[in-house]
């Protein structure tokens, strides 16, 4: 779950689409359907208005606000995602890489922030 605090919204990951939950006495569900498969974690940039989806498929997933609903806006392929983590300050994702080619390896991944 990644919270929007501002917007008052909770993004949940469940099979393959986002729900985006308006709090407030209200619940309000957005649901996207181009979602790799696979999602285990979810997180929100405020600063880009973006969500992140890392799919243990082999994707990244990033979604964009616009005016109250949520677009993909691109998917980054890479080995076996199971975390993610956003740099606030420089928008950049971090994600530790665990195989390539079906071989063991222990190193960071770092993808700049999508500006379009």
């Amino acid at each position: 779950m990644a919270l929007d605090p501002e917007h008052h919204r909770a993004f949940l990951v469940r099979r393959k689409r986002i729900d985006d939950g308006v709090r407030l006495g209200q619940t309000r569900a957005n649901r996207i359907s181009q979602m790799p498969s696979g999602p285990d974690v979810i997180k929100f940039d405020p600063g880009l208005s973006r969500i992140y989806v890392a799919c243990y498929s082999g994707a990244i997933a990033c979604f964009t606000r616009t005016t109250d609903h949520y677009a993909s806006l691109k998917t980054s392929a890479c080995s076996i995602v199971h975390t993610v983590a956003v740099d606030l300050k420089t928008h950049r994702l971090y994600t530790p890489e665990q195989e390539e080619d079906g071989k063991p390896v222990a190193r960071m991944v770092v993808y700049e922030a999508v500006t379009n």
